[in-house]
């Protein structure tokens, strides 16, 4: 089997995720549009309950699993590495079936709680097998990924969105336009946005069936299945307990990632002051105002948030393979430059993203969302504040996976449990007053709590030393984009030209700065840590 070395996985993964997040924009762009922010509350709840257990029966599966068959490939186990895959698969199936029945069963008590009725509880109910779906995917681009085989990931993501967006929006718009007559067949129902998100996040579960019908096929193309040979060491129980034992703390870590998605819901419905009814946004009543601004931030702001994140994650998953062999073999020297290499290459990415996001943050959601003004409105200087936040989580994600990779699978979770009481404190003290704005301070401040605790954790650990020379430069060039594009910003908008061309001048021209800023701070230095190193199969 070809193996893939650390940039080029990283970058296929990467390629796969941009293409992900461009099919996630395409479907969660519209239907934000078509919903609006109470009927994205609907749909922000079904995924408040949805990750949690999705988090603690899937999340770990990529990781543990990649790391597993990493190791034994390294080894020369090939053996072994598939007795990994056919195990994560039978156990990880039973979690994920599981996890989606408890999730059926909290259907009506979890939308009575949260949104204080059962305008969610459809689309619950439509997300809950998407769990059993996303373990079986899970487990099978998890042996993929430890055997340095980026593409099977990579292409059923795609997989995934293309299903996803394609079904989600054609449901939701069939339910919208045919809002009266579903109504009278569900007279549970009061309001059509919430069957309409539950025709939306219908989507989000086909897509998965998706993702698990393209690895169907792939098993049955010869061609495209490994040979793996080599006796077994390990046996079945050993494996199943290796693998709930190395998956449990990064699903763990990710419940605790995802309970900031509950402390939002909670403190944001629970306590955001609503305004005079004269301030209110046109449709929205004094009731529905808690909803409007959850669902907004959530189908908005962290929409927009979110998408440069899951990306750079990515990265950590191309990185797996390459530390846990060097730190396995103890070779100090490729320790060193995978660590730079992923997060440098991260930082590459996020600075300028975050610095374009953060100016530009106004004419962006104008542009997304012109059927939803009052909703974009309100996210504007909430998004604006996200940035910081989005900065320090796409480099917390690569530091994640390292840190699992070098033994130390439960330090995320710690790290991730004290970033959330940080929201959680932040939340309490500037929701009241701040309303989505609050949020997004408490949020960024959170993820920054989160990177210095997992920097300082994974160098402790490990001793190797950062390229704090590159890392500098990326950030001084970032500066030099942001100041650039608000300045370009500004003046097209003086001269009167239109969002799209604002946006575009802005970005050409910032880019162009942040190229030429890293260029001559660190070119050679910068092109040399995030080169490739030819691996040999």
């Amino acid at each position: 089997m070809k193996k893939q070395d650390l940039l080029k996985g990283s970058v296929i993964l990467m390629l796969s995720a941009a293409a992900a997040k461009v099919l996630g924009a395409v479907f969660k762009l519209p239907l934000t549009n078509m919903l609006g922010g109470v009927g994205m509350s609907c749909f922000s709840c079904a995924y408040t309950i949805f990750m949690p257990v999705y988090a603690v029966t899937a999340s770990g599966i990529s990781s543990a699993a990649a790391r597993m068959t990493a190791r034994y490939a390294a080894l020369g186990l090939y053996g072994d590495a598939l007795r990994v895959r056919r195990m994560a698969l039978a156990v990880f199936s039973a979690a994920g079936l599981a996890g989606s029945g408890l999730i059926l069963m909290l259907a009506v008590p979890f939308s009575r709680w949260s949104c204080g009725s059962n305008e969610a509880a459809p689309a619950i109910m439509m997300i809950a097998p998407a769990v059993l779906l996303g373990c079986v995917t899970a487990a099978e681009r998890g042996y993929y990924e430890g055997m340095s085989n980026m593409y099977p990931t990579a292409f059923s993501q795609t997989a995934e969105g293309i299903v996803r967006a394609g079904a989600g929006l054609a449901l939701c718009g069939y339910t919208v336009s045919h809002g009266r007559e579903l109504l009278e067949v569900l007279p549970w129902v009061s309001d059509v946005r919430s069957v309409a998100a539950a025709a939306g996040i219908l989507g989000v579960t086909l897509g998965s069936a998706g993702g698990v019908l393209f690895f169907a096929v792939l098993r049955l193309l010869p061609s495209c299945v490994p040979e793996c040979s080599g006796g077994l060491h390990a046996s079945r129980r050993e494996t199943a307990s290796e693998l709930v034992r190395t998956s449990l703390p990064t699903g763990l870590s990710a419940l605790v990632t995802n309970l900031t998605g509950i402390v939002d819901m909670c403190t944001i419905i629970g306590s955001v002051t609503v305004p005079v009814l004269s301030a209110l946004p046109a449709g929205v009543s004094p009731e529905d105002y808690p909803r409007f601004v959850y669902g907004s931030f959530a189908g908005i702001a962290l929409t927009v948030f979110n998408l440069v994140p899951g990306i750079t994650n990515m990265l950590g998953k191309g990185a797996l393979p390459a530390v846990t062999g060097a730190w396995t073999s103890g070779d100090r020297k490729t320790l060193e430059e995978s660590t730079s290499q992923a997060l440098v290459t991260a930082a590459l990415i996020a600075v300028p993203c975050a610095a374009g996001l953060g100016v530009l943050s106004g004419q962006v959601l104008t542009l997304l969302f012109p059927g939803r003004a009052a909703e974009a409105e309100l996210c504007v200087n909430a998004l604006r504040l996200l940035m910081p936040g989005m900065l320090c989580l796409c480099l917390s994600f690569p530091l994640f996976s390292m840190l699992q990779a070098v033994g130390k699978p439960f330090a995320p979770l710690w790290i991730m449990l004290a970033g959330t009481a940080v929201k959680l404190c932040g939340n309490l003290l500037l929701v009241p007053s701040m309303g989505a704005d609050g949020a997004a301070v408490s949020t960024s401040v959170c993820y920054a709590v989160i990177l210095s605790l997992a920097v300082y954790i994974y160098l402790s650990c490990t001793g190797v030393r950062l390229r704090l020379r590159e890392l500098g430069a990326v950030l001084y060039s970032g500066a030099v984009c942001a100041g650039s594009a608000w300045l370009a910003a500004d003046i097209s908008c003086r001269s009167g030209a239109g969002i799209i061309l604002q946006i575009l001048l802005s970005a050409v021209i910032g880019g162009t700065v942040y190229i030429a800023a890293l260029w001559l701070s660190v070119g050679k230095r910068l092109i040399k840590t995030t080169g490739s190193r030819k691996a040999a199969c």
